[in-house]
């Protein structure tokens, strides 16, 4: 994906917002400053990852280097939703509870 063109149309989809809102809130709430958070995603930004990819990142990062969300729930959770995604029928809500296991 690409950097967000015109304040009119941030977002392409609304995970976007919704991950933008998270960090907003994370900062924040005093988790990490903001600081740390531009320095993050400025990292990945500057290693040639995608606007919203590297904003997932710097989260994911951000999370772990808090001892929030380590990498390997944070992949294991992952694997669970999209277990889920293709366990439930196409027009149905995917709830984490249909993943098989």
């Amino acid at each position: 994906m690409t950097r967000p063109d015109t304040p009119e149309t941030p977002f392409d989809a609304p995970w976007q917002a919704q991950v933008f809102g998270l960090t907003v809130a994370l900062s924040d709430g005093g988790l990490f400053t903001w600081d740390a958070w531009t320095r993050a995603f400025g990292a990945r930004l500057a290693a040639g990852v995608g606007y919203w990819d590297a904003w997932v990142q710097a989260l994911e990062g951000m999370l772990a280097q808090c001892g929030i969300a380590p990498p390997d729930e944070v992949t294991a959770l992952a694997n669970r939703w999209q277990d889920a995604a293709h366990a439930t029928p196409h027009g149905v809500a995917i709830r984490l509870e249909n993943a098989p296991g």
